[in-house]
């Protein structure tokens, strides 16, 4: 079957070769009875794959079971996979039949499967060696035709380092090994998949769909996207929601994108990369981070309200130099702090510098905002604010 085919039929977006590698696989191995081991990300779609493969084998009149491994409790795990008898546990009240009896004659799909216990995984590997399980409770051998499919989003090679994983059942599954890319690999679909996903919600909720303008679909596709598609979909559908004007400028769009949690932490010398910060470097970001201190002190006395005096002093270290931000004056009323012009005269100088080091950090970078936010310790938010702010 043609790709195009596959892709219409099971709402694929995308033309990036290796999702194109993977669907091709899928197809390939659909009519033989082969053990399947799929690895990808959360939120890459990976549970499209084995329904490709149930629906275009000869057992697509049978039974497709998707069983999510890790949402099982562990001391249930068996009785769900293998069934039970009457009596063999407390609770168990009549026989119940398990997924591999009830599959039989068609495919499970065996998704987290890195979840399962050592001693299931065990009870899992004779199945696939002789297609025979033993309910819980019982000692009478039963057999079963099932196509397994597994997937993980774990380093199964890890988990076998780490004893979590037997090595054994690792070759057993991972006959055919397909790999299901992720989004930030996917640079050319991601658009596509936020375009189809807007249209999708603007007939869901009877509006006019949202359009980005050329800024905010680069920061589309320059972002990490570390939840993948699912992440992409929900991010679509806030917005749709949420804002009133249709077309999205770079700004608005940064407001949905979670901030990198290593570019929000205070940064060393040592970890600044490869390439040394200066010592006239170094200066400009601590100055930088006291002119955000000195605006958020402003924002509270503007609001009526004070910084409590239990906060904890920011430290931000590189080499030698060390400043505290109980070296910014404490201020607890407006007329106090209109009383200081050494404070004015600072933060004014401290603008200059910021602004200075902003210029520095895009030409540095080559006007890329992500990797300037990233230099300046800062997230992506807070640096289009302070674009904003100060006219650059």
């Amino acid at each position: 079957m043609e790709l195009s085919k596959i892709k219409d039929r099971y709402g694929i977006i995308g033309n990036d070769p290796e999702l194109d590698r993977a669907l091709e696989v899928a197809v390939q191995v659909a009519g033989t009875d082969l053990s399947v081991l799929i690895a990808g990300e959360s939120g890459v779609g990976k549970d499209v794959i084995p329904q490709i493969i149930h629906q275009n084998s000869p057992r697509k009149h049978g039974v497709y079971m998707p069983v999510n491994c890790g949402a099982i409790p562990e001391g249930t795990i068996d009785s769900e996979l293998f069934g039970h008898e009457k009596g063999s546990f407390t609770g168990a009240t009549e026989a119940r039949r398990g997924y591999f009896e009830e599959a039989d004659g068609g495919t499970l799909f065996l998704d987290e499967v890195a979840e399962l216990p050592l001693s299931t995984q065990v009870r899992l590997l004779r199945v696939l060696q002789t297609g025979e399980f033993i309910k819980v409770g019982s000692s009478k051998i039963q057999k079963t035709n099932v196509r397994v499919i597994a997937a993980t989003n774990v380093n199964l090679r890890n988990a076998i380092s780490q004893g979590k994983f037997r090595e054994d059942l690792y070759y057993r599954l991972n006959t055919v090994p397909i790999n299901m890319p992720s989004l930030r690999e996917r640079k050319g679909d991601i658009y596509l998949l936020f375009r189809k996903f807007a249209l999708d919600f603007a007939d869901k909720y009877k509006m006019p769909a949202i359009r980005l303008d050329e800024e905010a679909r680069q920061l589309l596709e320059s972002y990490r996207w570390p939840g993948n598609i699912r992440q992409l979909k929900s991010v679509a559908e806030q917005i749709s929601i949420l804002e009133h004007d249709r077309q999205i400028p770079a700004e608005v769009l940064a407001g949905y994108l979670p901030s990198d949690p290593v570019s929000s932490l205070p940064v060393k010398s040592s970890e600044a990369g490869a390439d040394y910060l200066s010592d006239r470097d170094i200066i400009f970001k601590i100055l930088f981070q006291l002119r955000k201190d000195v605006d958020e002190l402003k924002e509270a006395v503007a609001g009526g309200g004070y910084a409590p005096k239990s906060h904890s002093p920011l430290l931000i270290s590189s080499g030698d130099v060390q400043v505290h931000d109980s070296e910014v004056p404490y201020v607890t009323d407006t007329t106090a702090y209109e009383e200081q012009p050494a404070v004015e005269r600072s933060s004014l100088s401290i603008q200059e510098v910021s602004a200075d080091f902003i210029k520095k950090a895009l030409e540095k970078h080559n006007g890329k905002r992500k990797a300037a936010a990233a230099e300046l310790g800062i997230s992506e938010r807070t640096l289009y604010r302070k674009l904003k702010e100060l006219g650059i």
